[in-house]
């Protein structure tokens, strides 16, 4: 028995996903648990096993290929288990044809069909130059691309104008004929101004009263309803056209059609800032449905608080000054890229800067760092922290939590997952560590080598991406004496540690060296204030000094 092996579900709204390596061929016997290939989310790089044995038949994905969850990948001959009855029926069940349905109807009451007029209401119209932005009233005609007696298209590209801010494409918002070209490449034109005669060649629709047996004929011809559409005609007059497009332009006009452009002023979206999921990229009115949606669910959380009236400016054209090469973002840069842009929009950071003398706690790492090793781990400054930071959250609850601004709710934890950044070659990404206040140091230590090593081998699963409380970033192994690190949302707070250093500090009346480590806690003053950030670096910084602190408050 054939059977279709598709990408399951990988985690919540994860979608598609990159295939990274397929390893196996048509014809390759594979066995329940053998991985068949790997693939890279936005989140972390997976691996994929077979749910049952058979021999591969065919391979519907190559490396470098994007799929979605439910999409085909393999198809298998089973080997050893055969599918249930019920799996049977499904594969053999036949497709009854759908019935239309029966509806009665009142003799005499007409329906209506689409139908062309034979005679053509077209007419002449005058295009004018459209608004280009705030402030700007005239732009230069850097070329016109179109002749007398040209026939044109709707969307096809008219003019190339320069304002002092952009080079812009004006196009058609209808088909029709060139009459006359008002302005030539090298002028300078108004807003408002017309610039081309056309006469239009759209051809309208009207409705032509039906039948009631014909109606009846065309529905009995299918086996699916049938929806109609009437479009009431319009007569066309000479008309003056204002094509307003947009308020300001970026380099290039988007691709879609006028009725499009239309709505998306309507509903105050810029279409510039949206993804066509048409043809070529082309904009649909439903793009336009779902960017105004995600836009106001952003305004709802308060991500658009920063961001709203801000503008993405365009890139200059870097070739120039030079050489350039280009190459595409990884999936995790990109989702790296996206939450510390969202993070930074919501969060009104604050960060809290404090050092540590660690010279008697540098003293016992070095003294137990053997006993560590041997059981599979490495004695770090971020091992041992991580037992701190659990203890500290316990102490100062309102840094183990999170804010819902939608219910205006603050949300405590009483669990203690601590991520820890790690830098690897496709970007940062965060494992978390769970529970770490049930663990001793010697067991984070192990734990953490092991998830440093999955990570930089691409090997975390979207589990150990997620559930984290509060986060450690240490650039210490790099170098640097302080940095303001971005908080890690839903989280609040974070931890920055930095590289330690021999300093002189003043004791008992005369200086002496002391191993100082340099901590940057930036925090969310929506919920934490400046005080309680304050005890809270000094608490962990009292904890690193006199470790007792760690089983007398902790």
């Amino acid at each position: 028995m054939a059977f279709e092996f598709k990408l399951p579900a990988l985690g919540e709204n994860i979608e598609k996903a990159d295939i990274v390596k397929v390893l196996v061929s048509i014809g390759d016997k594979v066995s329940i648990d053998q991985i068949l290939l790997e693939i890279e989310t936005d989140k972390a790089t997976v691996e994929i096993p077979a749910e049952f044995a058979g021999v591969v038949k065919s391979v519907k994905v190559k490396d470098g290929d994007t799929i979605k969850v439910g999409e085909v990948i393999f198809t298998f001959e089973e080997m050893e288990s055969s599918p249930s009855e019920i799996e049977k029926s499904n594969h053999t069940k036949t497709v009854e044809p759908i019935k239309s349905e029966t509806k009665t109807e009142k003799v005499g009451e007409p329906k209506s069909e689409i139908v062309e007029t034979n005679k053509s209401q077209s007419g002449i119209i005058e295009f004018k130059l459209p608004e280009l932005g705030e402030n700007i009233t005239s732009a230069d005609v850097t070329k016109v691309l179109v002749s007398v007696g040209d026939k044109i298209e709707k969307d096809q590209i008219l003019f190339e104008i320069e304002t002092d801010k952009a080079t812009v494409e004006i196009p058609s918002e209808f088909s029709g004929i060139i009459k006359e070209i008002k302005v030539k490449s090298g002028e300078k034109a108004k807003v408002g101004e017309v610039v081309l005669i056309v006469e239009s060649g759209d051809i309208p629709k009207v409705e032509k009263p039906v039948k009631v047996e014909e109606q009846k004929n065309i529905e009995t011809k299918t086996s699916t309803p049938i929806e109609q559409k009437v479009e009431t005609a319009i007569p066309q007059k000479v008309t003056s056209v204002d094509t307003n497009i947009k308020k300001e332009f970026p380099n290039k006009i988007a691709a879609a059609a006028p009725s499009v452009r239309r709505f998306s002023r309507e509903i105050g979206i810029d279409i510039n800032e949206v993804n066509g999921s048409g043809p070529g990229g082309r904009i649909l009115i439903e793009d336009i449905k779902k960017f105004a949606k995600s836009f106001n669910e952003k305004i709802r959380t308060g991500a658009a608080g920063v961001t709203v009236g801000l503008k993405r400016e365009a890139l200059p054209d870097f070739t120039k000054w030079g050489n350039i090469k280009k190459e595409p973002m990884s999936n995790v840069r990109k989702k790296t890229a996206e939450h510390l842009s969202y993070a930074w929009a919501t969060i009104p950071h604050v960060t809290q800067f404090d050092k540590a003398d660690i010279t008697d706690l540098e003293n016992l790492r070095k003294q137990f760092s053997k006993k560590v090793e041997s059981s599979g781990g490495k004695l770090t400054v971020t091992a041992i922290l991580l037992k701190v930071i659990s203890s500290a959250l316990k102490v100062f609850t309102q840094f183990n939590a999170s804010v819902d601004m939608d219910s205006k709710e603050i949300i405590y934890k009483d669990f203690f997952n601590i991520g820890v950044a790690v830098d690897t070659e496709k970007g940062l990404i965060v494992p978390v560590i769970k529970n770490v206040d049930r663990k001793n140091i010697i067991q984070l230590a192990v734990e953490l080598n092991d998830i440093s090593v999955k990570a930089r081998d691409k090997k975390v699963t979207i589990e150990d991406m997620q559930g984290g409380c509060f986060t450690i970033s240490n650039l210490g192994g790099i170098g640097g004496t302080a940095f303001t690190p971005i908080v890690n949302v839903p989280e609040v707070a974070i931890l920055g540690v930095s590289r330690g250093n021999y300093e002189p500090v003043f004791i008992d009346g005369e200086f002496v060296p002391r191993l100082m480590l340099p901590l940057s806690l930036s925090y969310d003053h929506r919920i934490i204030d400046g005080a309680d950030a304050a005890r809270f670096i000094r608490w962990v910084v009292n904890a690193l000094e006199q470790p007792f602190l760690l089983s007398l408050e902790g």
